[in-house]
């Protein structure tokens, strides 16, 4: 800032100088004014010479009578007034122009320079020591949108100055993602990425930015990323899920589905990133058109209680695994007539983590009820398949057959 302003001083001098140099210049050595008794002086002289010369051609003669006709012709151009003298200007008379100058220079800087924003650096600056302690301090208050926006700025300023410092990119980066600002993260990574491009931890933050741009080319990037990354180090689930939603915005979604199982089956059973995965496996599966694991059933009902059955209704279909009395999948269908086929997939799940598709053994439970609530009510209809083993496309039987007691 001090080389800034003292440039501008210069400049600011240099303009006043040129401002009032030809004024001082004039008074110190002032012009001799050319007066008409100069000009005539002087054409008499010239035509002396050319009188001479002409008579010594021999173009002329009578030498004497031009010289006496040249004078009387002179004489007769007398100025009705004299002319005045001319007065050095004064200096004083420019202290208006300079001020004007001056003036005019220091609203325009105010207007259009930078000096507020150079005092808004140098306090960012100066804050530098006590934001990086905020931010690196778990405990500490989180630092609010302003405050982020200086700390990125004074980041940037201590990165001109040390390009190689891969530390101060990623926190760049990830202030960046806090502020949804895409250009700024995925800058910040991707040079934090050149530094050390075999770092597992930085791949992942530049590849997550790529994969989650709205730009194409960034996805296909971030995507190529961590294909080499899970080539390299198959054992990281971070990098596999990742991939597996890249895979899945780009709408491959076999290779999603793939990976997505793959993490599953590494994963914990009680790991809470699991029910998420499994919602995005349906979801993969239902857009794939990738056929999905069904069970069929076989409704009827035991002669003689149609005439018995609330008008109208619904037919209430609950699947348990035999050994937990909350539901597998459930079917909710308007009461129509029997025989009934229906079948129930992964789609019909109660939990994301309790699909069908993953169950061995099943038991089917049908009730018909008035309102269609989970709550069986006395006096209604129902019937139950026995415990068995579960395969794709099995059809099992089930007869309504009895009523739930009072």
């Amino acid at each position: 800032m001090i080389a800034s302003a003292l440039f501008g001083l210069t400049l600011l001098v240099g303009a006043c100088a040129l401002f009032i140099l030809p004024a001082w210049r004039r008074g110190r050595h002032p012009i001799s004014p050319v007066t008409r008794d100069t000009l005539n002086t002087r054409f008499y002289q010239h035509r002396l010479d050319e009188l001479a010369h002409d008579e010594a051609e021999g173009v002329v003669d009578h030498r004497n009578e031009h010289i006496l006709e040249l004078r009387q012709a002179l004489l007769s151009d007398v100025p009705p007034d004299a002319v005045p003298a001319v007065r050095p200007l004064s200096l004083w008379l420019l202290t208006p122009g300079i001020i004007v100058l001056l003036a005019v220079t220091a609203g325009l800087y105010l207007l259009t320079g930078g000096a507020a924003k150079q005092l808004a650096w140098q306090q960012t600056v100066s804050e530098m020591p006590a934001l990086r302690m905020r931010i690196m301090d778990a405990k500490a208050p989180q630092l609010s949108a302003a405050e982020l926006a200086r700390f990125a700025i004074g980041l940037r300023a201590g990165l001109l100055t040390q390009p190689e410092n891969k530390a101060d990119w990623l926190i760049l980066g990830r202030i960046g993602v806090v502020m949804n600002d895409v250009a700024t993260a995925s800058g910040a990574f991707e040079r934090a990425w050149q530094l050390n491009p075999d770092d597992a931890a930085v791949t992942l933050d530049y590849a997550q930015v790529l994969i989650r741009s709205n730009d194409a080319g960034d996805n296909q990037q971030g995507i190529q990323l961590l294909r080499r990354l899970v080539a390299d180090r198959p054992g990281n689930l971070q990098a596999m899920s990742l991939l597996a939603y890249g895979e899945y915005t780009a709408e491959n979604y076999p290779q999603a589905i793939a990976l997505w199982q793959q993490v599953l089956d590494r994963l914990p059973t009680q790991d809470s990133h699991a029910v998420d995965i499994r919602q995005a496996l349906l979801r993969a599966r239902q857009l794939s058109g990738q056929k999905m694991t069904r069970l069929n059933l076989q409704v009827s009902l035991l002669p003689g209680i149609e005439y018995h059955l609330p008008r109208p209704g619904r037919v209430l279909v609950s699947v348990t695994d035999g050994m937990s009395s909350t539901p597998v999948a459930v079917k909710s269908l308007p009461l129509s007539r029997f025989p009934l086929s229906l079948s129930l997939d992964d789609s019909d799940a109660m939990l994301p983590e309790r699909l069908l598709s993953a169950q061995k053994q099943v038991k089917v439970r049908v009730r018909i009820s008035s309102d269609g609530r989970a709550e069986p009510e006395a006096g209604e209809w129902y019937g139950e398949s026995a415990l068995q083993d579960f395969n794709d496309g099995d059809r099992i039987q089930v007869q309504i057959d009895r009523q739930v007691s009072q």
